[in-house]
């Protein structure tokens, strides 16, 4: 359990970035698809976007678990330590919709057509509103307390 260093938080601020990329694709997707676009274009964006989450945003997690978490869990200002549970349990949620959400988009990767546009939009729209929600707590409460430290 060591404390992230500068190099490490600007890699967790530039994942940042990408999730929040990878959120405008996923919107982008489900136009594509409402829209009838050729499969040569949706099937290698949905596995993309699929990849991403399914991997680098969770090793991102995994990471602010072992490294940024850890140190304010042990901060006397009650506040921040509400703050970064709070952050945790997103994590627990963002996982469980990921999980949900995922097996649409292998399936659109592969080709398949059960997905139901409705509950992929629907399914997209709360990934994405948690994902934001998360990424800007933690860019507003939790990186800048790490940087002091």
């Amino acid at each position: 359990m060591n404390t992230p260093t500068p190099s490490t938080m600007r890699a967790l601020d530039d994942c940042h970035q990408q999730m929040l990329a990878h959120l405008v694709k996923l919107h982008e997707l489900l136009g594509y698809l409402r829209s009838g676009a050729d499969d040569a274009l949706v099937r290698p964006l949905a596995g993309e976007i699929e990849v991403f989450f399914s991997g680098t945003s969770r090793q991102h997690h995994l990471q602010e678990e072992a490294q940024v978490f850890p140190p304010l869990l042990k901060s006397d200002d009650a506040e921040l330590v509400q703050a970064v549970q709070t952050l945790r349990q997103d994590h627990n949620w963002l996982e469980l919709n990921w999980t949900e959400l995922a097996p649409m988009l292998r399936a659109v990767e592969q080709g398949e057509d059960w997905v139901d546009l409705e509950h992929l939009k629907h399914a997209i729209e709360v990934f994405t509103q948690l994902s934001e929600d998360h990424i800007q707590r933690e860019e507003t409460l939790i990186y800048p307390q790490v940087r002091q430290h």
